[in-house]
């Protein structure tokens, strides 16, 4: 089993410079951001500067978040960087609907990320996870929700969060990153909110800093209590016995076993 990537760093694609370091930062995807991080004038020479730099192949697995689909710019978005050799996948901002998603695989075949962002959203999320074969993974933009919310306190985004868990795996899609930490200093509180977000389910961040990266990286790796119980279980899958009990009385069944190969695949990227 490959591992699954765990971080997620955003660069704005108005600062082609920023972008190019954010290649050799170590991130395991990087995504170029027309949306929130370019300002309204600069639309286009984003739009132009990114055509350029992903105009071949690149070292690291490259997304781009385009504008949301119902303004002005995300149809010359998605005309400039779907057929791009650099870009592997587009993240999609503020869908809402089934539609919106497939609407955008039909004209490009790219893998598709859908960002959930609104009471709408959350309420169409299992819809939005299971839109099309192309659509690899969902996720929340939790400044947008906390907002359209009007959440003060972190935890009234918890149901939305559990909400998305299980509407990615309901549609068979891979855990959802979590939402980006914005304090860029708060290296502890980042810590303490991935820890909250792995018990919840998720299953690596989004960041903007590359600061941020190891913090992450760290809290999402399996502890060696968890790969030393996952390899016991994948020991005991392998006698072919179908479901069992371990010796210590724990049941294991198909879902177990595949938890545990994925706390491995994880284990093996540190």
């Amino acid at each position: 089993m490959t591992a699954p990537p765990l971080t997620w760093l955003y660069a704005p694609g108005d600062r082609p410079h920023v972008v190019a370091k954010a290649l050799a930062c170590g991130a395991d995807v990087v995504v170029v951001d027309l949306e929130d991080a370019v300002a309204p004038g600069r639309k286009a020479y984003a739009r132009a500067a990114t055509a350029e730099l992903l105009g071949e192949p690149q070292p690291v697995t490259v997304h781009v978040r385009v504008n949301a689909l119902d303004g002005p710019w995300a149809a010359a978005d998605v005309r400039a960087v779907a057929a791009l050799p650099g870009v592997a996948g587009l993240r999609l901002p503020k869908v809402t609907s089934a539609q919106d998603v497939a609407g955008v695989a039909e004209r490009t075949g790219l893998p598709l990320f859908a960002l959930l962002e609104s009471a709408l959203a959350i309420e169409r999320a299992h819809a939005v996870a299971a839109a099309h074969p192309l659509l690899r993974g969902i996720a929340l933009g939790e400044a947008d929700l906390r907002a359209d919310l009007c959440v003060r306190d972190d935890a009234g985004l918890d149901w939305c969060r559990s909400r998305v868990v299980v509407a990615a795996r309901a549609a068979g899609l891979p855990p959802p990153t979590q939402s980006v930490h914005p304090d860029i200093r708060d290296l502890e509180g980042l810590a303490a909110s991935c820890a909250h977000g792995r018990a919840l389910g998720f299953l690596g961040r989004a960041a903007i800093h590359p600061r941020q990266l190891p913090v992450i990286e760290r809290a999402y790796l399996p502890t060696r209590a968890e790969i030393e119980q996952a390899e016991t279980i994948v020991k005991a899958a392998a006698t072919g016995q179908g479901a069992l009990a371990l010796p210590d009385g724990r049941f294991v069944d198909a879902a177990v076993v595949a938890a545990a190969q994925r706390t491995l695949a994880l284990a093996d990227r540190s």
